[in-house]
């Protein structure tokens, strides 16, 4: 038998992958003690003894990440069979090589901390899936894209899809596969100076037609916005921004809007107002089959 075991950042996407497996999701007390350290406890640590459980947490904060450590370890404590640790989002993912002397590789520090409570692990559309290497036993990534067309309207005018650049029209095309119709193209950078860099996309026509613009994450949204701003210089129908990951930090949101954006659709592996489909389907079909 499976029990679903929630971090606190990822409570509404454990409790539909619960659904989704129609399996128990056991009751996690989330508490800080004075000092500022973090507290967790299984609320009844038997339902999960000689289980197999999967525990969900994205890792978006330092504190998340310490959170999953201790989870991990109550499971362990409260004698879980087999832990499978889901991570919906991995914080510090995309620092997946030393890009300057004495500099860390991020990635690999943090896989090799969350490798040493678990059995298995599963990500879910990891920056780079090479991240998956880091962790020992090797992660399962999860390309969950495909469930963002199921947020965008039915009745978009002639749409393009579009990646922020060549390395990821696999993104693109993933959500184009999902919604039926449309084509794909990616954003080009020609840097004309050390400060001018324009973005255009590359080849497709794109006046009076609906345009989706996808990507794994978007963080403060600079790029996206400069992208959306150059659409709607080439008059562009409606602007729809999709991303797997939500973080939408700073101002994202309204400079997006700014932007001209029409709306900006995200998935539950970060909870923030704009996660309009779940990536519980994507895991479960892979969960679903003992991983």
């Amino acid at each position: 038998m499976t029990t679903i075991v929630s971090a606190s950042a990822s409570q509404a996407l454990a409790g539909a992958l619960a659904r989704e497996l129609e399996a128990p999701l056991a009751g996690v007390d989330y508490d800080r003690f004075p000092d500022g350290e973090l507290f967790v406890s299984l609320t009844d640590p038997e339902v999960v003894r000689d289980e197999r459980v999967v525990l969900v947490g994205s890792t978006a904060s330092s504190d998340a990440h310490i959170e999953l450590l201790l989870l991990q370890d109550a499971l362990r404590e409260a004698g879980a069979e087999h832990v499978v640790t889901v991570i919906p989002y991995m914080g510090y993912g995309r620092q997946d090589k030393a890009f300057e002397a004495g500099q860390p590789v991020s990635a690999r520090a943090v896989a090799r901390a969350i490798s040493t409570g678990t059995d298995d692990v599963v990500v879910v559309n990891p920056h780079e899936d090479a991240v998956c290497d880091f962790f020992e036993p090797r992660a399962t990534p999860v390309d969950a894209a495909g469930v963002l067309a199921g947020a965008l309207p039915a009745d978009l005018t002639d749409p393009v899809f579009l990646s922020p650049d060549s390395g990821a029209i696999e993104l693109a095309e993933t959500v184009r596969s999902a919604y039926g119709d449309g084509e794909t193209d990616y954003f080009q950078k020609i840097r004309r100076s050390g400060t001018d860099v324009e973005i255009t996309p590359s080849d497709v026509e794109v006046a009076g037609r609906d345009v989706v613009v996808t990507d794994d994450i978007i963080a403060t949204g600079g790029t996206m916005s400069e992208a959306v701003s150059v659409l709607h210089e080439r008059e562009v129908g409606r602007v729809f921004v999709t991303c797997v990951h939500p973080l939408l930090v700073r101002s994202a949101h309204s400079r997006l809007s700014r932007a001209g954006v029409e709306a900006i659709y995200g998935t539950d592996t970060l909870e923030r107002p704009v996660s309009r489909v779940s990536v519980a389907p994507a895991l479960a079909d892979v969960l679903g089959t003992g991983q």
